[in-house]
């Protein structure tokens, strides 16, 4: 009889990051267990080893419309071959656990998709699949306490060889807390030679971001964590009226290094800056010295021979400059491990025990309330336990990582060759403790004053809405902020019109109020006269809809069915469909609106309709990029 290895495997593939902290916790509680693991993202695994493995955990996580997260794009291409055959994986038994959000349509669709793939291959499930729901009051971790205790009760029964030590054994906590992922090396001042440069230029900056934040990550390369361009910021105007309960706002930036050549459609992420105030305090809470040198480097790379070439980028950094860098203290809320973690380092009793509590499946949702529901942050939790030191390494793995924050570009290149123009709702929000709340990004963006000079690092990437050539016909959807990359789509051909001919556009816009959020107004007023982009002359259409402005709602979709006329003969002409904003109901009211006029100007029955705009997503003709 074959050995089966004694290795259970937990691949993740994330988008954010939930997926690899449930990984992660699936490992930590293994090895309580005395269970030997091995976690791998899926794009670090080859997936021709699967049928060599005895026993795989796979924690999913669903990006957007239902899309596989990046890192898995090349792992579930292998899968899908059609000459693995139904037997491929048979004697290998699995667990699939997704996360997802139920506010879309595809909800969990990767998980499902998968756990479907594996049992077609030959492999068997241990059990049925987990499927985690952020919509649900306390996030995925409902579905995943009970989903982890049958995974453990069903693996000790029909795998008892992972469990050396008996079904009961479990590690205490204090000994399997160990020794956190990173190691922090100081460094004395004379240590440091001329590459320490302390000029601002640019190429320094770029260096300085990129070397912290592939230090805190401990997998990215260097080259990846680098801005590619910094932006200047030149105009920021609000697009609402003061008294209205949103402000929107545009921001208009001048490239200062380099000009990076982007694309209608393209997406803009922006590393925000913390307060300083805020970065102070935490390191003094923590006392640390804001000015010693810091490198920073995963333990595991302890054991590997370390490439020389590597050493070239490590020049130590301050450690005010890494936390302000890479370090979330200030607005994201610590995970459930934070608290476990700072469990053993407590030392008021009192205060052990309600982080013990906290960290318990029992204390789930008095964590959820205290900590997500108040966005609590990492600084906030600090105070509220002031008997807790944790060594610094613990900070650097469990602080949340401070995020790019990603922006639809409302510009046109050929409009504004050395400009970038981003179109932003400046969030804020009441807890349910009347805590007033505001998202770190926008907030950041909407205090700057053009008058100074300020160095926004930024990153350019393409969308999901890829620019349409000239000769496209289009009918766009965009309410509210929505409407962002639609105004670069308007500049775009705005330009092209007055060199060629252009397609005929139909643009659906919605807000609240005619007076209060209407965006850019008069922007798309002055492209529907004088042969505009948008007007009738041009076969083309500016349609407005204000949901509050009368004792009925008006959306964007009801404005369409009055258009629905105008929308078949475009789509009968080859036209291309783009939808934009939020993703709570409006893409797929929106999709409900295509069918219907698509049965009622074809006369063909609903399921056709349907199968039609399959056909048109399919062709690469119906285009949604939404963001919740």
């Amino acid at each position: 009889m074959e050995m089966k290895s004694k290795t259970l495997l937990i691949l993740y593939a994330t988008q954010t990051g939930n997926a690899l902290d449930v990984a992660e916790r699936i490992a930590r509680e293994a090895e309580r267990r005395a269970c030997t693991v091995v976690i791998r993202s899926t794009d670090d695994y080859d997936a021709n080893s699967l049928p060599a493995e005895d026993t795989v955990i796979f924690v999913v996580s669903t990006t957007g419309q239902g899309d596989t997260p990046d890192s898995m794009k090349v792992f579930w291409r292998f899968l899908l071959q059609r000459n693995l055959g139904s037997h491929w994986l048979e004697g290998i038994h699995y667990a699939v656990f997704g996360l997802g959000d139920s506010g879309y349509q595809k909800y969990n669709f990767v998980a499902k998709k998968l756990d479907k793939r594996l049992s077609d291959l030959g492999a068997t499930a241990v059990v049925e699949k987990g499927l985690g729901d952020d919509q649900h009051p306390s996030g995925y971790e409902a579905a995943l306490d009970p989903w982890l205790s049958s995974l453990w009760s069903r693996l000790n029964e029909i795998k008892p060889h992972f469990f050396p030590k008996g079904p009961d054994f479990l590690v205490s906590n204090e000994e399997l807390i160990g020794l956190p992922k990173f190691q922090v090396t100081y460094h004395n001042v004379d240590d440091i030679d001329s590459r320490l440069s302390t000029a601002t230029d640019f190429k320094y900056l770029q260096m300085q971001i990129g070397r912290a934040r592939s230090m805190s990550s401990g997998k990215v390369p260097h080259e990846k964590c680098k801005p590619d361009a910094f932006l200047k910021m030149v105009k920021n105007f609000p697009l609402t009226r003061a008294s209205h309960e949103k402000d929107v706002r545009h921001f208009e930036f001048e490239f200062v290094s380099q000009v990076i050549k982007y694309e209608i459609g393209d997406v803009l992420e922006v590393l925000p800056s913390q307060s300083p105030a805020a970065v102070d305090s935490f390191i003094q809470r923590c006392n640390l010295d804001p000015e010693s040198l810091i490198t920073v480097h995963p333990r595991e790379m302890e054991n590997r021979h370390i490439d020389n070439n590597v050493n070239t980028l490590d020049v130590p950094i301050k450690l005010r400059t890494f936390v302000e860098l890479t370090m979330d203290v200030t607005s994201a809320s610590p995970r459930r491990y934070f608290f476990e973690v700072m469990s053993f380092f407590a030392t008021a009793e009192h205060e052990k025990e309600r982080l013990q509590y906290f960290a318990s499946p029992e204390g789930r949702d008095d964590l959820y309330q205290y900590n997500q529901k108040e966005r609590r942050t990492v600084l906030e939790v600090l105070e509220d336990f002031p008997s807790v030191q944790m060594p610094f390494e613990w900070f650097v793995q469990l602080a949340p990582p401070l995020k790019n924050r990603a922006f639809s570009i409302s510009s046109s290149p050929l409009a504004h060759p050395t400009q970038v123009h981003l179109t932003v709702d400046v969030v804020s929000w009441t807890t349910p403790f009347k805590r007033k709340r505001q998202g770190l990004c926008s907030t950041w963006l909407a205090s700057l004053d053009p008058e100074q000079s300020i160095y926004i690092p930024v990153w350019f990437h393409k969308g999901l809405l890829p620019p349409p050539p000239p000769s496209l016909p289009l009918i766009v959807i965009g309410p509210g902020t929505g409407c962002a990359p639609f105004r670069g789509f308007v500049e775009e051909r705005a330009v092209q019109s007055q060199s060629g001919t252009i397609a005929p556009t139909l643009l659906f816009f919605g807000c609240r109020n005619e007076n209060n959020d209407f965006l850019y107004r008069d922007f798309w007023f002055s492209h529907s006269e004088n042969d505009g982009v948008l007007s009738e002359a041009k076969g083309g259409g500016f349609y407005a809809a204000f949901s509050r402005d009368q004792p009925q709602k008006v959306y964007v979709q009801h404005k369409m069915q009055e258009q629905s006329e105008r929308i078949w003969n475009l789509l009968c002409e080859g036209a291309a469909i783009y939808v934009a904003g939020s993703s709570t109901k409006m893409p797929s009211d929106v999709m409900v609106a295509f069918e219907e006029i698509i049965s009622k100007e074809s006369g063909a029955p609903r399921e056709s309709a349907v199968r039609w705009l399959r056909s048109l997503e399919k062709a690469g003709k119906y285009h949604v990029e939404a963001w919740s």
